[in-house]
């Protein structure tokens, strides 16, 4: 039996690019919003994963700051933010916990308020540390 050679070489390259593929973590494209609820104050937000910096930002009052990723199985995007002498830090993604994600977090005098991706009611980040 004769074997033609390039036919089995196309079958195994073929092969070997659907493997590669398989095995290549699925990637979701996602956008988070924080939004300045804040009565009458300036907020300054840094957020940030791993591999992408956003920068420190100032968000009035009333406005937000938005961005989108590619999200894959280990993404965490977390912020700090800062008014005036009080500071909070977040996460404002994390792949591994979909019960604490949202796409919408609203900044407040209180702390961080999001609204849970999978339409499973509001979260309660925490409260503000003060900086003396």
């Amino acid at each position: 039996m004769i074997i033609n050679q390039p036919a089995a070489s196309v079958v195994l390259l073929a092969t070997m690019v659907l493997i590669i593929m398989m095995a290549r973590p699925a990637v979701q494209e996602e956008r988070i919003h924080v939004s300045n609820k804040l009565s009458s104050k300036i907020l300054i937000a840094h957020c940030h994963s791993k591999d992408d910096d956003l920068g420190a930002r100032a968000i009035p009052l009333g406005e937000e700051i938005s961005w989108k990723f590619g999200a894959t199985a280990g993404t965490l995007f977390w912020c700090n933010l800062a008014v005036e002498d009080r500071r909070l830090s977040f996460v404002s993604y994390d792949s591994w916990d979909a019960s604490k994600d949202s796409e919408y977090w609203d900044v407040r005098e209180d702390g961080v308020h999001g609204t849970r991706m999978d339409g499973g009611g509001g979260i309660f980040v925490g409260g503000w540390r003060q900086i003396y």
